[in-house]
């Protein structure tokens, strides 16, 4: 029941004639630092993960095993990123569809038609069909949801290693109490989102500092 309940956008598309169709989904609306990262899945029709959902219902170790899997059997994936600054300077919303356009240009099998997570592209070149809760209805999603959850989470380890202090292994960038008592402490490194909060607040309240030191010298 499970394969049938998650191919049932595939299926409907395929006994259309359309053969490649991709799954999109993107990670990193929510944290404080780092990119909004996007995948762009293509699934080959026989297809099959037992336990395939949506990324934030797996346990870490689940996601690795099936990033693992995903990237070894899918036709064709393409990744899209929007850093920080984008995000700040056209907001979350566009730059996480900025980043979606990004992927499918990165595929280097181009679908014929894009399953999205939720959100609507209308400046794609091809088709495509928004679901809500996508990640738990169609398989292609799902698996770019692991695809673009594990890439992200990748880059926060990573970032992790640089800042020990920061705990971006455990939180990924979210805005978790240890992680907002870090910058609290150890101050801003690159690749805040500096529209966000608290970290606005944050900057707005240093410049204010600065500004009645430089009056009072």
């Amino acid at each position: 029941m499970e394969k049938l309940d998650l191919y049932q956008y595939e299926r409907n598309l395929w006994e259309q004639g359309i053969e490649l169709v991709a799954g999109m989904d993107e990670v990193g609306r929510g944290p404080l630092i780092g990119p909004v990262v996007t995948a762009c899945v293509i699934l080959p029709k026989d297809f099959y993960l037992k336990g395939l959902t949506d990324s934030k219902k797996l346990s870490e170790k689940k996601r690795e095993e099936f990033y693992s899997y995903i990237m070894e059997h899918a036709l064709s994936i393409g990744i899209g990123m929007m850093d920080e600054k984008v995000i700040d300077e056209v907001n979350i919303y566009e730059a996480t569809k900025l980043a979606m356009y990004q992927a499918v240009q990165n595929s280097k099998v181009v679908p014929e038609h894009v399953l999205i997570d939720a959100m609507k592209l209308e400046k794609l070149p091809m088709p495509s069909t928004s679901i809500i809760k996508g990640d738990s209805k169609s398989i292609s999603i799902a698996a770019a949801s692991v695809v673009a959850k594990v890439t992200r989470d990748h880059m926060m380890i990573e970032l992790g290693k640089k800042y020990p202090m920061y705990g971006f292994e455990s939180h990924k960038g979210y805005p978790t109490k240890k992680h907002i008592e870090a910058i609290q402490k150890y101050g801003l490194i690159d690749g805040y989102r500096l529209t966000f909060q608290p970290i606005a607040s944050m900057v707005k309240k240093d410049i204010a500092k600065q500004n009645k030191k430089n009056y009072n010298k």
